[in-house]
């Protein structure tokens, strides 16, 4: 299975912004949804946001609404997560995930970008 190659990550203060990238592994880029997941050490991974292939459909997690924003550029193929106003409960590994459920289904997830923050 192709893994993704997020990045972005990195250590910020509490209050601080990042923006995640998650460009497609040559597949037709197009054609497929894109979301963001995080996992916090001993938690579950957890859905963040998505978008559909539209760039429209756009869903967040309900304690990131107004802080986070995923957004997609077909021509860069790439989808982004721009994180504001990080809290402290944000520290997080992010994975990306570019999926369609129509046949042939594809679901291809990255290895993670690691968010840590500080107060």
């Amino acid at each position: 299975q192709a893994v993704l190659a997020e990045s972005g990550g990195g250590s910020v203060q509490a209050g601080g912004s990042l923006r995640l990238s998650c460009p497609a592994d040559g597949r037709t880029f197009a054609l497929l949804d894109g979301s963001w997941y995080r996992q916090a050490p001993g938690k579950e991974r957890e859905f963040v946001a998505s978008i559909n292939r539209f760039g429209g459909g756009i869903l967040y997690e309900d304690s990131v609404k107004g802080r986070f924003s995923i957004s997609r550029d077909d021509a860069k193929e790439a989808v982004y997560l721009q994180i504001n106003n990080l809290k402290l409960a944000g520290a997080a590994i992010y994975f990306c995930k570019l999926h369609k459920t129509t046949f042939p289904a594809v679901e291809c997830w990255g290895r993670g970008t690691q968010v840590t923050v500080s107060s």
